[in-house]
């Protein structure tokens, strides 16, 4: 092993993308605490480090949260506290915020406008520049996330009601942002004009329900009714909906990495079926880097539709050549590398008869650091596949993303250091080919507007204006470093 795998692998010992949180919340439904429970188990793979729902009955406002999975942060007893009608959750992965219980969302607060508790699904680029600002009027923050910074805009300013308040807050935010916030008489849905995060809205009888994925809302048999727009601000009370759109319009920049990795298969996303979009991907890939081999094999679960279309497109036959144990977890959610190394080796195990003395294609939805796919690549030359030619539904990710997907910075990822070629050879495959971001827009039914490419293109189309304090603050995450107020 060469010196620079060595340093790769200190760096990394994951080299998946991450994703930010899952929101979810119900208005107007008796069960409403345990229906969240329910939908927030549906969007788990979008944050698996900590959870939390709040809801709100006649005597008041009911919190559990806590660090881990869904199933284990509610038990029975914390689910029967959470009384009411009106309840809102989210499961998160720390992309701004150190991994500690006191980040742990809803955020809850009482200040001049009422009660409200708030679930955040994105990156403020503009979070550093906010912070110190409101910190310099006096605020004290009692969190390192930049959900927090939006309840201070909120309570700081001078309209006497909530819904002006609030509006004249969140276009004060700049990046990626779908929020939901909770108040005893209200549950509002929040999207930022670029349209980055999904969040729709559904209806089960006489509840009304917003999540970030469709899936959630087929859990519990909900109708999906629409997907909110880009800067929508949708605000559901007894007396019915508002919707307010106070942002200036923009070019709509979906995240499209949303259908490549993060987004369920089940779900329909930006209008498109995700497993739909990804099965194209794997036909267009199949006809942008054809193989000669014996079989066609996924890195599950990701790379399962768009294997299933490269083997569809070419006619090599596809198998079941790697079985993932779902019973170790979605290991690059957990934000320390504490433990990777050995559940990277458990979670996914090559099977030999499938494998052995076989050219095989193997189809996996990204790169980005490269140190996970290389243990994987010698997993399978250990089960004895005789090629193997490795084929990505993507194109290389050579950019960081400040966008709510937790990618590192530019210097450890893989594509921005190496060629296609060099990458080959330091994962020690036959060949490699990335799907064209030509190929993917077109897999996902686009001309090549209405999504950020910004991983793939260098193109941002929000540029962050205190770069070095928002690496600042990521970096605080991973380390778990002491924020100094003002720092």
């Amino acid at each position: 092993m060469s010196s620079e795998r060595d340093l790769s692998l200190q760096i990394a010992e994951d080299d998946s993308p991450k994703e930010a949180c899952g929101l979810f919340g119900v208005f107007n439904h008796e069960n409403a605490g345990h229906m969240v429970y329910q939908g927030l188990y549906a969007l788990q793979h979008r944050g698996e480090e900590s959870a939390g729902i709040v809801s709100y009955d006649e005597s008041g406002r009911h919190t559990e949260k806590g660090m881990g999975l869904v199933g284990e942060v509610f038990s029975v007893e914390r689910l029967q506290r959470l009384k009411g009608d009106l309840a809102m959750g989210h499961t998160r992965y720390s992309t701004t915020g150190s991994s500690l219980p006191k980040n742990v969302q809803p955020i809850v607060v009482n200040c001049s406008k009422g009660q409200v508790a708030i679930a955040h699904n994105g990156n403020l680029v503009n979070a550093p520049e906010l912070r110190d600002g409101l910190e310099d009027q006096g605020a004290i923050f009692q969190t390192t996330t930049d959900s927090e910074i939006i309840v201070h805009l909120i309570a700081r300013s001078m309209h006497p009601s909530f819904e002006d308040s609030l509006l004249e807050a969140v276009v004060q935010l700049e990046g990626a942002f779908s929020l939901l916030l909770l108040m005893p008489d209200m549950l509002v849905g929040i999207r930022d004009p670029h349209g980055w995060r999904p969040l729709v809205l559904g209806k089960l009888e006489d509840a009304y329900i917003l999540a970030s994925e469709t899936c959630a809302l087929e859990l519990l048999g909900a109708r999906c009714e629409r997907e909110l727009e880009p800067g929508e601000v949708l605000i559901i009370t007894k007396d019915g909906f508002q919707s307010h759109f106070p942002f200036e319009k923009v070019a709509r920049s979906s995240c499209i990495f949303e259908h490549v990795y993060f987004a369920r298969p089940d779900s329909v996303v930006f209008g498109q079926s995700v497993h739909e979009a990804r099965v194209r991907m794997g036909r267009h890939l199949a006809r942008e880097y054809p193989a000669e081999a014996d079989v066609v094999v996924a890195i599950p679960d990701s790379g399962n539709a768009a294997a299933l279309g490269y083997s569809l497109e070419s006619g090599i036959p596809f198998d079941m050549g790697i079985i993932r144990n779902h019973y170790i977890g979605r290991t690059f959610i957990q934000p320390t590398t504490d433990g990777r190394s050995f559940k990277a080796k458990v979670k996914f195990n090559p099977v030999r008869r499938v494998l052995e003395g076989k050219r095989v294609v193997v189809i996996d939805d990204s790169i980005v650091r490269g140190t996970t796919c290389a243990s994987r690549m010698a997993s399978l030359r250990a089960a004895g596949a005789e090629e193997i030619h490795l084929r990505i539904s993507c194109p290389p990710v050579r950019y960081s993303c400040y966008y709510g997907i937790d990618f590192p910075n530019q210097e450890e990822l893989i594509a921005h250091r190496k060629s296609v070629d060099e990458i080959a050879e330091y994962l020690g495959v036959q060949s490699l080919g990335y799907l064209s971001l030509k190929g993917l827009i077109r897999a996902v039914g686009s001309d090549g507007n209405g999504y950020c490419t910004a991983c793939y293109s260098g193109e941002y189309p929000i540029p962050v204006k205190q770069l070095d304090k928002f690496r600042a603050e990521k970096r605080i995450k991973r380390t778990g470093e002491v924020k100094r107020a003002g720092s």
